[in-house]
């Protein structure tokens, strides 16, 4: 089989966005085993869709109707049918689709500030737990990745990508009025990387993407710009790392 990134220009386009977002990715996919590859960039460009339509413009109601349209399409992908390019790599797989889709209102209720972190764990679970057990299906892992390692790993995203904004009030109320840009957003990081262990368990490919995710956290919580991409010597040993855990 094939080892070489997905062809079909539509599943292209989509999956683009998601490396313009994690450049270092190739220098981590070769660890991934190469009937993975595939399907690896197209879930993780379906994770990004889903979690960029409930988190991110100043008014909710354009994630609100793309979430809904993509409960649709999920539960189409479960009797077969489908409409989304990325549908094109993983409506074959016998993942529980169906799940996933019934998840979407938690993930957008994660759209709310929290009060503090567990609040926010709290939240997001429910769609933590659908993801875990699809990746889990995805990529044929003995063991899905922890439950709450995957939450803490969506909420880390989601707080690298919007900043103070993104902070449970928790970290706002400490940084208070007139604190540096990013003050609540990198105690946030701290609490979460606090919390949050090395990945371990799971899909390979999972494995790898959250501790890029965590390694970019560190950065942030000690001053670094969230969007920058890891240097490539930190990215391939964090990816070494990971592919051994």
């Amino acid at each position: 089989m094939s080892t070489s990134v997905v062809r079909d220009p539509a599943v292209d386009t989509v999956i683009d966005k998601w490396r313009t977002h994690w450049p270092e990715w190739p220098l981590a996919e070769p660890f991934v085993p190469p009937l993975h590859r595939e399907r690896a960039l197209a879930w993780f460009a379906l994770r990004d869709e889903l979690t960029h339509a409930a988190w991110r413009g100043s008014d909710p109601r354009p994630g609100e109707a793309k979430l809904a349209w993509w409960g649709e399409e999920l539960q189409g992908w479960r009797k077969g049918a489908r409409r989304h390019p990325l549908g094109n790599v993983l409506q074959p797989l016998p993942a529980a689709w169906s799940t996933l889709a019934w998840s979407l209102p938690m993930l957008l209720a994660s759209r709310e500030r929290a009060g503090d972190t567990d609040e926010a764990v709290r939240v997001i679970e429910p769609f933590a737990q659908s993801v875990a057990s699809v990746a889990q299906t995805v990529f044929g892992s003995s063991t899905p990745a922890p439950m709450e390692s995957v939450a803490l790993g969506l909420l880390a995203e989601r707080v690298l990508e919007g900043g103070d904004a993104s902070a449970p009030l928790e970290f706002v109320a400490k940084a208070g009025q007139g604190a540096a840009p990013n003050t609540a957003a990198r105690a946030c990081a701290a609490d979460l990387l606090a919390r949050w262990p090395a990945p371990h368990d799971g899909s390979v490919a999972g494995r790898l993407h959250a501790s890029l995710v965590r390694e970019r956290l560190q950065r942030f919580a000690k001053g670094g710009d969230a969007g920058r991409p890891l240097p490539a010597w930190r990215a391939l040993l964090t990816s070494w790392q990971a592919a051994r855990r």
